[in-house]
């Protein structure tokens, strides 16, 4: 090498070094406060560019120089450099309020994770090769020229210059090369973190039940196995979950109260401290809502997976990004997409890893046909090889539940019939409970070391007929009776235990704590004033869908608070009742709701709840209270054009209240449970023809309005049109009404009293009853058509042309299919969108399979999943459009204006469904008969 390009070299790679030096404290600065400093603190077009002309200068220098280590050495550098440019131009920010969420968009679409750790390991070798070169190699033809290796004085003058001038700057080269590098791979770490949390956003889409997992603060006072206590069982479950039973599946099912939900939690928190618990999932109809049914119950599920293991994370947030309307999709999809198919996925390891999830009280899910869904999709962990998936699931012996183990191979489910345990063994284990408990209350209340004794204790545990729930209402009894301990004890003693059925039993003590409420000093006027409070605040309490705290219960059921805080004071053996008031009341039992509702078993009437009755008292106050507190505008939005989606929740919870959100949802569900006669004069009527614009708002802001659909179809069919033909009529209309309209009143729930009203028929009953609301501002209003044709309502989702469109098998379901790559799957009843599968292809023709499970395409067979089974009993009308008519059997019967002509059709019995060229799709149904004019 000569030596002038040697000293060149060593310029060029000292202004690299010099480069890098601004490069580390702006790196620096990044590392200190994140990602949003890259695109605030740093000119990223200026440092890129600078980075590529000395990789360009570097690599001329080695050319020149002919030096070959050199130059391979420098067409790394200028890889590295040319990838860094690329990069860091892509994520360039141009300011605006979106600065840091388009930095994050563009560094997601160009540099994965697997990205990072590639250049991470071509940095190493780079550093090294870098480090060895400059300082062996560079430094000995520095040293070689200094001695007097070059060709005349002047050059030798002009290299001993040089190396005085830079000899400190060469001296620190290895450091500063080092610093350098390490501060690229540092960004790199910036860079990971930012893909993390980029990629897990993506969970946030998951819509959970945050009272599902064991350990949910909801779950908070719950236990788990006393020590000592269901040893062998638990030993059982274990050996199963861990060892080499090739069933995922085991089924603990077992009467009320013998101790299941304790069980599930015991094991749940057993693999939770092990960090094996995948999920868990504890259904309950008092805490209600989301825990009732199983609408979220696989995006939960999914949910805890993702937070569970960090690979299996990975693969389901690639799923909700692959398709992010899977969230919303039937539970089969869910299963597949977020949970069977992303733990198909994960590699090989040695160990294997094994997880656990836990489902409890499956038999407290409402839907029958959602049991058997969730049966039957996890029995599919068989299918999984490289990670091994155990299921306990716990419920009573119900017949939906057991059906849906029958359809399932033994090879692929463990049971255990709790119940049936030796009683002898479940005798010691209450034993034991009991005696935990005893030993609180004796600590607590200073009793005598020997209190109560060996053989109350054998009394109370054969009182307890192998049931938990017994041994635990009456411990809390007890316990609660502050100075009347020992009363309350002797009173659970001197109940008759001639009857061994443990839920006679149960009936027993319930009926104990009911009657230790009524206190000694009352008279019987305040007997029946009490008992009459009590039994329709329980009566609220054991038919509400979901559980409301004691103020949002006292506005519903016409009670003050403070009269339920006194009645429910004695009752916190069998009720939750929390300290903040702001929290729900809770049964710690479901069998109090079997025992209250059922007047076999509840002897004393003071008590017994009649349930339909329960239904339309709560219905009526439903009913009530939305009178009082509905009316238009009612979060004061005044802009007509507000979207509900942008209405914030501090914002509806200050407008709507708990209670009156309640109401709102559950009013039609009481009334329908109830022996309620509607007729035309009824409070039902009267309420709709006042505030039925109010309730589809106030369900728009709240996000229900599908709700809304089904809850009119359901009042109409509880209506004989004969005896109520007003009533019949308006709910009728509003069907129209709510159909017609659903998109827009879902979207803007102001339009509800604008556009709604203004393009109803004129004679519609609803446009007719409202007519005064529709805003002032339009003058002018469009002339419309007089009666509600058959178009029942438009249908928007498709962003291109409908080619093809099908009904299933028994009507309730439609499939579209666009020149936007897409099918649909559509409730025919309520126009909801129910699953979109993204195909990357147009499809042509659709047509359902007879079983209705299978969506049938020219670009192949796809599971649909949504019907379970059907009925179609209805007889087929021949249903068609020809020459832009719609023909019923061989007779012309509607013309179809041009905005309605139809790219394709499909029809069901009398309803017949148009695709349109703008993507959307209309719905038209005809009544039977003769068509006259």
């Amino acid at each position: 090498m000569e030596v002038f390009a040697a000293i060149g070299l060593a310029g060029n790679i000292i202004q690299f070094v010099d480069f890098g030096g601004k490069l580390i404290s702006k790196m620096a600065e990044i590392q200190k406060s994140g990602t949003g400093a890259l695109a605030e603190n740093i000119d990223i077009e200026t440092a890129t560019n600078d980075l590529a002309l000395l990789s360009t200068k570097l690599h001329d220098s080695a050319n020149s120089a002919g030096d070959t280590a050199l130059w391979e050495l420098c067409q790394s550098c200028d890889a590295i450099a040319t990838e860094l440019l690329t990069v860091l131009d892509t994520v360039k920010v141009h300011g605006g309020p979106n600065k840091l969420k388009s930095f994050r968009k563009a560094l997601r679409s160009v540099w994965s994770k697997k990205d990072i750790t590639l250049l991470e390991q071509r940095l190493a070798q780079f550093r090294d090769e870098l480090n060895l070169h400059v300082t062996v190699d560079l430094r000995s033809v520095t040293k070689m020229a200094v001695a007097g290796s070059a060709n005349n004085v002047s050059d030798r003058e002009r290299v001993i210059q040089v190396n005085e001038e830079q000899s400190s700057r060469l001296n620190d080269l290895d450091l500063n090369t080092k610093n350098l590098i390490d501060a690229i791979v540092s960004q790199k770490d910036v860079f990971e973190k930012a893909h993390t949390i980029l990629q897990r956003q993506h969970l946030e889409k998951l819509v959970v039940a945050a009272a599902a997992p064991f350990n949910s603060y909801d779950r908070r006072k719950d236990s788990d196995c006393i020590q000592n206590t269901r040893v062998d069982l638990l030993q059982e479950i274990r050996e199963w979950a861990d060892g080499n039973d090739k069933r995922p599946i085991f089924w603990l099912r077992g009467l009320a109260g013998t101790g299941k939900s304790t069980i599930a939690r015991t094991i749940a928190h057993y693999y939770h401290d092990r960090r094996r618990l995948a999920a868990s999932f504890f259904f309950s109809r008092d805490i209600g809502g989301d825990v009732r049914d199983a609408r979220k119950f696989f995006t939960t599920i999914a949910a805890q997976l993702a937070h569970a293991s960090d690979p299996l994370g990975d693969h389901i947030c690639d799923a909700i990004n692959q398709k992010s309307d899977v969230v919303n999709q039937v539970p089969r999809e869910q299963w597949r997409q977020l949970i069977l198919e992303p733990l198909l996925k994960l590699q090989c390891s040695a160990p294997r890893l094994s997880l656990v999830l836990v489902v409890d009280a499956l038999d407290e899910c409402e839907n029958e046909v959602d049991i058997r869904t969730i049966v039957n999709l996890l029995s599919e962990a068989r299918l999984l090889r490289t990670v091994r998936l155990r299921i306990l699931i716990t419920s009573r012996p119900e017949i939906p539940i057991r059906q849906s183990f029958d359809e399932i191979p033994d090879t692929e489910h463990h049971d255990f019939v709790l119940h049936d345990i030796s009683r002898s063994i479940v005798d010691h284990d209450i034993r034991i409970f009991i005696e935990y408990h005893f030993g609180v209350i004796r600590e607590k209340r200073m009793f005598d070391l020997e209190w109560p004794g060996g053989e109350t204790v054998e009394a109370l545990v054969k009182h307890a007929s192998g049931l938990f729930i017994w041994a635990m209402t009456a411990c809390r009894f007890i316990k609660d009776g502050g100075r009347f301990t020992e009363k309350r004890l002797s009173a659970i003693l001197g109940s008759d235990i001639s009857t061994t059925a443990p839920e006679k039993s149960l009936n027993t003590i319930y009926l104990k704590v009911l009657q230790s409420s009524i206190h000694v000093d009352f008279d019987e006027q305040e007997i029946n004033e009490h008992c009459n409070i009590l039994r329709e605040a329980l009566g609220a309490i054991v038919t509400l869908f979901a559980s409301l705290s004691i103020d949002s219960l006292a506005r519903l059921v016409n009670i003050t608070a403070k009269d339920i805080d006194e009645s429910l004071g004695d009752l916190h053996a069998i009720l939750d009742i929390r300290k903040e008031r702001h929290l729900p009341i809770r049964l710690h039992h479901p069998s109090f709701r079997d025992f209250l509702l059922n007047r076999k078993r509840c002897d004393d009437l003071r008590f017994w709840v009649n349930e339909s009755t329960a239904h339309e008292l709560m219905a009526n106050n439903c009913i009530d209270l939305l009178s009082v507190e509905l009316r238009g505008d009612i979060c004061g939005l005044h802009e007509p054009g507000v979207i509900a989606g942008d209405v914030s929740d501090q914002r509806i919870e200050k407008f709507l209240s708990t209670a009156l959100q309640y109401a709102c949802q559950y009013w039609v569900q009481h009334l329908k449970r109830s022996d309620a006669q509607l007729e035309d004069n009824s409070k039902t009527y009267k309420f709709l023809r006042q505030h039925l614009l109010h309730w589809f708002e106030a369900l728009s802001l709240l996000g229900k309005i599908s709700e809304a659909v089904l809850a009119i179809q359901v009042l109409e069919d509880m209506i004989d049109a004969k005896k109520s033909p007003n009533l019949h009529a308006f709910v009728h209309d509003s069907k129209r009404f709510i159909l017609y309209n659903r998109s827009i009143i879902e979207e803007a729930p102001l339009q509800a009293y604008c556009s709604a009203l203004l393009f109803s028929p004129k004679e519609s009953v609803v446009r007719k009853q409202f007519e005064n609301h529709i805003p002032s501002w339009i003058c002018k209003k469009p002339r419309v058509q007089a009666k509600w044709n058959a178009m029942l309502q438009t249908l928007e989702g498709h962003s291109s042309r409908v080619n093809s469109v099908a009904f299933s098998p028994d009507g309730k379901l439609v499939a579209s299919g666009s020149g936007d790559e897409t099918v649909r799957l559509w409730d025919a009843g309520t126009g909801a969108q129910l699953q979109t599968l993204d195909l990357g292809i147009t499809t042509n023709t659709l047509s359902f399979s007879t079983s209705g499970q299978h969506l049938k395409t020219d670009r192949g067979v796809f599971h649909v999943s949504y019907l379970e089974s059907f009925t179609n009993s209805s007889e087929q009308v021949r249903l068609f459009v020809s020459d832009n008519w719609v023909i019923e059997e061989d007779k012309s019967i509607l013309w179809l204006p041009p905005d309605y002509r139809a790219t394709c059709v499909a029809n069901w019995n009398r309803m017949i469904v148009l695709g349109h060229s703008s993507g959307g799709m209309s719905f038209l149904e005809f009544e039977e008969g003769l068509k006259t004019v």
